[in-house]
């Protein structure tokens, strides 16, 4: 191995880190404006981070690639407005539905012809627009907080211009470890509150059937994790040379969607920005270990979800959107050589100004970019 290990768990330290942190104040958001208690937050992230984590170590060790799971973001968007007239456990029947309905698309072997069926540059120019706001975020960050910035900023590139410090030290983790010291220094970590205790307990959810709360959310949730979020996962893993096992990691999201549900955890996906992260760093045949390491601190936060997530929550956001931005720089760029450089290419555009004219809209993006490159890039 020419990279030391340092290198692919430094990657999967700043993937998780990612996944701790906006994520995870998203879920906080929309708990506080539904009025979930803290031991149903505490509950879900379990659900999301430990249930997960086993996913990620299984199907990483199993295929030795990096194939991490999380949970759909967009889905927990959707309870803002579902959670305004559904009971929880009407809205946990219809995850379960949903759950099944995802694992009966991998079973059939749908998912891997869904993704076949869209030409690459459209699904790449989505990731491309998806991924376009953490580069943003990396720019609005300096205004922000400046000093944070600029010395994450200065730390990754003199990293980056040292090949063989890069060799035990990915430009990343000189960023996480220089961006943190300031944040000490300066005071500007933030007030979480008291500490709300140590080990997470797991509450359990009875479904409640429902007619309303299927027809809401379940078609929604289903497009969402097998095109959008899978699509965008997938895409990112297959654009760094891997062949991830689609079908079967789709019947996981079905299978582990169940899990999360009866936890009152929303549904289960393979994550976009985390793989990106992970498939970015190294050799690709190496890759698989910062998915462990993703997998292991999953885990972990998990179990510890609600003092780590006190302890996240005390970073400033500066700080997670200069990692963020600096992590997928890489990724952002192959998404848009993908995107441009070949054929598609109406459709493509197409697909990326309809993914950055809103967070809800990736899968229209598809649904109008190959819609497009089908009318009118035939011949290509």
């Amino acid at each position: 191995m020419k990279e030391a290990k340092s290198v692919y768990i430094a990657g999967g330290i700043t993937a998780f880190l990612f996944s701790c942190t906006g994520p995870v104040a998203i879920i906080l958001s929309v708990a506080l404006s539904r009025g979930l208690s803290d031991q149903h937050v505490a509950s879900w992230l379990f659900g999301g981070f430990a249930i997960s984590g086993v996913y990620t170590l299984y199907y990483s060790v199993r295929y030795r690639q990096p194939l991490s799971f999380a949970w759909t973001i967009p889905g927990t968007v959707l309870l803002i407005s579902a959670l305004d007239h559904l009971a929880f456990n009407e809205v946990v029947s219809a995850y379960l539905a949903t759950a099944a309905l995802i694992f009966f698309i991998g079973w059939a072997g749908w998912a891997q012809w869904i993704m076949d069926s869209i030409p690459k540059p459209v699904v790449m120019a989505m990731v491309a627009g998806v991924f376009l706001d953490f580069g943003l975020g990396l720019v609005g960050a300096f205004d922000e907080s400046f000093v944070i910035t600029i010395s994450m900023v200065a730390a990754f590139l003199v990293v980056s211009l040292m090949p063989n410090v890069q060799r035990f030290i990915p430009p990343t983790l000189g960023a996480l470890v220089v961006g943190a010291v300031v944040v000490i220094a300066t005071g500007a970590l933030k007030d979480s509150g008291p500490l709300p205790g140590w080990l997470s307990v797991p509450l359990f959810f009875t479904p409640t059937f429902s007619w309303q709360a299927m027809i809401e959310l379940v078609i929604p949730l289903t497009i969402t994790v097998v095109v959008v979020q899978n699509g965008q996962g997938f895409a990112v893993i297959r654009n760094a040379g891997h062949q991830p096992p689609i079908d079967s990691m789709t019947k996981a999201c079905g299978t582990g969607s169940v899990l999360f549900a009866l936890v009152g955890s929303v549904t289960m996906c393979v994550t976009g920005p985390a793989n990106a992260i992970l498939a970015s760093v190294g050799q690709r045949e190496h890759q698989y270990i910062g998915a462990i390491t993703y997998g292991l601190l999953a885990v972990f936060f998990g179990v510890f979800s609600t003092v780590l997530t006190w302890l996240a929550l005390k970073l400033p956001a500066s700080y997670i959107a200069v990692l963020g931005g600096l992590a997928v720089l890489k990724v952002l760029e192959g998404a848009f050589v993908s995107a441009f450089s070949g054929k598609y290419t109406l459709g493509a555009l197409v697909t990326f100004l309809v993914t950055v004219s809103g967070i809800s809209v990736p899968f229209w993006a598809l649904i109008f970019g190959a819609s497009v490159s089908w009318l009118l890039e035939r011949s290509e």
